[in-house]
């Protein structure tokens, strides 16, 4: 909540529990909040329950607006890494892979179809308060496209089948594009593909998961 209450996003309100005047912590956040002007409320535990998701949730909630982002802010960047999720569809893996990319300086993360919602209750708390930060958006092929007749951008899809990485000199602006956890790459994604890119890994062990190999992708590229 730290994270979202000095980030750009719009927050309309926050809800808080009893227990979160209970700790240091817990104060600093509300002063933090009243700094910035926005309106809190003060309910007893029984209405905080019903109105969080969680089982143990933390004493505070914020509705806040989902930010209206594109690519276009990245037209120009000569150095361009992005992030293409080809349905994904497990909340926590979604999470885990936007915190991720944000840290390994990804530039953004795109949704294609398919691929659960990157503001979904459950991806936004696997996050971590990465979303507050990075540029995480949904998308389309089309949208792709077009991007890609604004300047150049090649495009390299994770496959066992790939070239590996590692052995690999990427291009300056690349988008690496991880497939569905049970289906892999769609055939959209394939055709699509200037690259079919590999992570090596020892028999008899077929695959990771996918907010593994988005890490380690993201690293090479890093390097």
């Amino acid at each position: 909540m730290e994270e979202l209450a000095r980030s750009p996003l719009v927050v309309r309100g926050v809800l808080t529990a009893p227990q979160l005047d209970e700790t240091p912590r817990g104060g600093s956040l509300l002063a933090e909040l009243g700094a910035r002007g926005i309106a809190t409320e003060r309910v007893d535990h029984h209405e905080f329950a019903s109105a969080a998701e969680t089982e143990s949730p933390q004493g505070i909630l914020a509705v806040a607006e989902v930010p209206d982002r594109s690519l276009a802010s990245l037209t120009s960047r000569a150095s361009l890494r992005l992030l293409v999720l080809d349905a994904v569809q497990d909340p926590g893996n979604v999470g885990t892979i936007v915190r991720t990319a944000a840290a390994l300086g990804a530039d953004a993360t795109v949704a294609l179809p398919g691929t659960v919602d990157l503001w979904n209750a459950k991806v936004v708390r696997s996050g971590m308060g990465a979303h507050f930060h990075h540029l995480c958006l949904a998308g389309t092929w089309d949208d792709l496209e077009a991007f890609r007749r604004r300047g150049p951008l090649d495009v390299w899809a994770a496959d066992a089948a790939g070239e590996v990485l590692s052995a690999t000199v990427p291009p300056a602006r690349v988008a690496i594009v991880v497939g569905n956890e049970g289906g892999g790459l769609s055939p959209a994604a394939r055709e699509r593909a200037d690259k079919l890119v590999a992570i090596p890994i020892v028999r008899p062990i077929e695959s990771l998961n996918v907010a593994v190999a988005a890490g380690i992708l993201l690293h090479e590229l890093s390097r």
